[in-house]
């Protein structure tokens, strides 16, 4: 009961979650002189313009981007501003900030970190304040290159030119650190320009696999474990390219762009062993990172106006199949809120030349006319959305706040996918996956511990700790064996019974046969119970009737629409109360014992050597002959004064009164 409805509860909140996440924002635009801040409203301070550096798509779908005034600016999805940080430090050009939780990490000048807690805006306390810092070698060019953030770990990693990678908890403690020489004996790593080899490439994180990935400036890919900073493989792509960009597959795989050479490679994460490698057309610039979709495809834009499409497979798509001429894909296309499609730019230039010298290709365009903007499903090729700008897009870009800011394509189509334009799928922000997060991991606990309780009752057993696991399950086995052979028996003695009601040894070997089933099945629920069994008799033909002297028996025949009752006078093997003596752990009952012989051997030889039968004795046949002759009289005294007669004539034997009653056949057995 607890369960189901702990079910029903997660299933009801899933449900509420995505009825809100499914309903479409409303694009309204604010007032240019007012920001939202936490509910507040506040005059938006004077002079916030220019260019917007790296985007980044917060937990709660906001946009947050550097501005060229030194501060830290979030976007709604309907492109007002929701609030802004001023910061005292200048943000680095070409690095996106990272977020956790509900915290902004970013690189400001060459050689600090900034932590941004937009929660601290109303409050005392600062809301930005420098992470990390550090003094660089005079003469030397030390600068960050990248940042990356693990949740799984609650660790920040930097690439710093010249000095290493380096691992900090969220506490600015620092974990471990690693150069780009492995092994100085070996030579691993940096082959023989130890000197001037360097880490080049901002560190990956690939959640899945809890591995970290950098590259050098000798074309040699790094696989690090996240916890201890250890060099899982190092794999030489120097002889294709020096330069590279990696992006993480999180499935298994991890993808490779060579931007000089055109070529995308996927790599075998355990092993860093080139799985494919496909070519493709000129690329805008050498700091490309192409997204990788839920379904493992990663799409890059080219020069040449096609989207190329891969699958985890190396398996190669291109969009649109007919090139248009004098279009141009310089901007990196962008996920969408659910992951499986992607929006793209698709620029086209009022005119465009091309030249290849060796493997070098030169590009020389005009101004741009229009901009077609396309989300599409990689996997399948389905087009979901396209909008043109100038046109209906440039209508909604001039109703934000994003107006006052000079935009490029990237923050476009960032915009777009926060917005979720075009989409028609249900997405789901970071706290609403948290939240049946935590119900899923409350399940799973309470699972573990339904399930170590009854570990620990088993093993308590006395059975258990006794005789150990095998031969406990072997005697539980052995007696649900002779429980179904019992219950084959116990069916046939009772037609035997039907069609010859005179066989007073067929009630005799009903009744024992019933009394060691029971004694078995008390057995299974109780020493040798697993959880499973119940303890009673499940036969519904059986109707067990206790008094205090005798136990009766009465099974149906719905052929003749009767019933038949027998009863077996309890002398010695009863309690006073009329139940059985035999206790569930008693392995010397005599009910389970006469059933071992019924199993073992005939039952006339079992008879035989058990000594006198208990149907021998004159008197008690005179008794019984006098009962089946006379059942049927009316005599309503009849029936007690043979009950009595038994008793006294006979008290330690066994007795059986065989009655026959027939009832209409309009009417059911009672």
């Amino acid at each position: 009961m607890a369960m189901d409805a702990l079910h029903r509860l997660c299933l009801l909140v899933c449900v509420l979650i995505g009825a809100g996440c499914s309903r479409s924002p409303r694009h309204q635009r604010l007032p240019a002189t007012t920001t939202t801040t936490a509910g507040n409203v506040q005059r938006r301070p004077p002079g916030v313009s220019g260019a917007l550096g790296s985007p980044l798509i917060g937990h709660d779908g906001r946009l947050i981007a550097c501005s060229e005034k030194k501060s830290l600016v979030a976007f709604e999805r309907n492109g007002s501003i929701a609030w802004m940080v001023t910061l005292d430090h200048t943000c680095k050009e070409g690095i996106s900030p990272v977020a956790e939780r509900d915290e902004i990490y970013l690189v400001a000048e060459d050689n600090k970190v900034i932590k941004i807690t937009p929660k601290k805006l109303h409050t005392a306390d600062p809301p930005s304040e420098v992470f990390f810092s550090y003094n660089a070698t005079p003469g030397r060019s030390e600068e960050i290159i990248g940042l990356s953030i693990s949740g799984s770990s609650s660790s920040l990693f930097l690439t710093i030119r010249n000095r290493g990678l380096f691992a900090f908890s969220l506490h600015a403690e620092l974990q471990w650190s690693a150069g780009p020489v492995a092994d100085l004996v070996s030579r691993l790593g940096c082959k023989t320009n130890i000197a001037g080899c360097y880490f080049n490439s901002p560190p990956v994180v690939d959640r899945c696999e809890g591995t970290l990935y950098v590259s050098n400036t000798e074309g040699q890919l790094y696989s690090l474990y996240i916890k201890s900073g250890q060099y899982r493989w190092i794999q030489d792509l120097g002889s294709l390219d020096k330069v590279m960009n990696i992006v993480p597959g999180n499935n298994g795989l991890l993808y490779i762009v060579l931007p000089r050479k055109s070529i995308v490679m996927g790599l075998d994460v355990l092993t860093g062993n080139i799985s494919w490698q496909q070519t493709i057309g000129p690329l805008s610039n050498e700091k490309i990172l192409p997204p990788v979709d839920s379904n493992g495809w990663i799409s890059v834009g080219s020069l040449d106006g096609t989207l190329y499409s891969i699958s985890p497979n190396g398996d190669i798509r291109r969009f649109p199949e007919r090139t248009t001429p004098g279009s141009v894909i310089h901007a990196s296309p962008v996920l969408d809120c659910s992951g499986f499609s992607v929006y793209v730019s698709q620029t086209i230039m009022e005119a465009k030349s091309n030249q290849t010298i060796g493997d070098s290709t030169s590009l020389s365009v005009m101004k741009s006319s229009s901009t077609l903007l396309t989300l599409l499903t990689p996997a399948n090729g389905t087009i979901h959305w396209t909008g043109n700008y100038p046109g209906e897009l440039s209508d909604f870009l001039s109703s934000t706040d994003l107006n006052d800011f000079a935009l490029d394509e990237t923050i476009v189509l960032r915009l777009f996918s926060a917005a979720r334009i075009g989409s028609t799928t249900q997405c789901y922000t970071r706290s609403d996956r948290n939240i049946c997060l935590v119900l899923f991991h409350f399940i799973v606990i309470v699972i573990v511990a339904i399930v170590n309780c009854f570990c620990c009752i088993f093993w308590r057993k006395k059975k258990l700790q006794k005789n150990g696991l095998k031969k406990f399950l072997e005697k539980r086995r052995s007696l649900h064996t002779k429980r179904k052979i019992l219950g084959k028996r116990i069916s046939e003695l009772e037609q035997k019974t039907v069609h010859d009601a005179s066989s007073n040894e067929a009630l005799g070997q009903l009744g024992e046969t019933v009394n060691a089933k029971e004694c078995i099945e008390r057995k299974l629920s109780t020493s040798y119970s697993l959880g499973r069994d119940v303890l009673g008799l499940k036969h519904d033909s059986i109707l067990p009737l206790n008094s205090t002297k005798y136990k009766s028996h009465s099974f149906r025949n719905s052929r003749e629409e009767s019933i038949t009752v027998f009863n077996t006078f309890s002398g010695t093997s009863s309690s006073e109360n009329g139940t059985s003596s035999c206790s569930g752990d008693s392995e010397g009952c005599s009910d389970c014992s006469y059933g071992d012989e019924m199993l073992g051997t005939n039952f006339q030889s079992a008879a035989q050597e058990a000594g006198p039968s208990n149907y021998a004795d004159t008197a008690d046949q005179v008794l019984q002959d006098e009962c089946a002759s006379d059942i049927k009289s009316t005599n309503p005294h009849k029936e007690e004064y043979l009950m009595e007669a038994m008793q006294d004539k006979a008290p330690s034997k066994r007795m059986y009164l065989k009655r026959r009653r027939t009832f209409p056949s309009s009417k059911q057995n009672i």
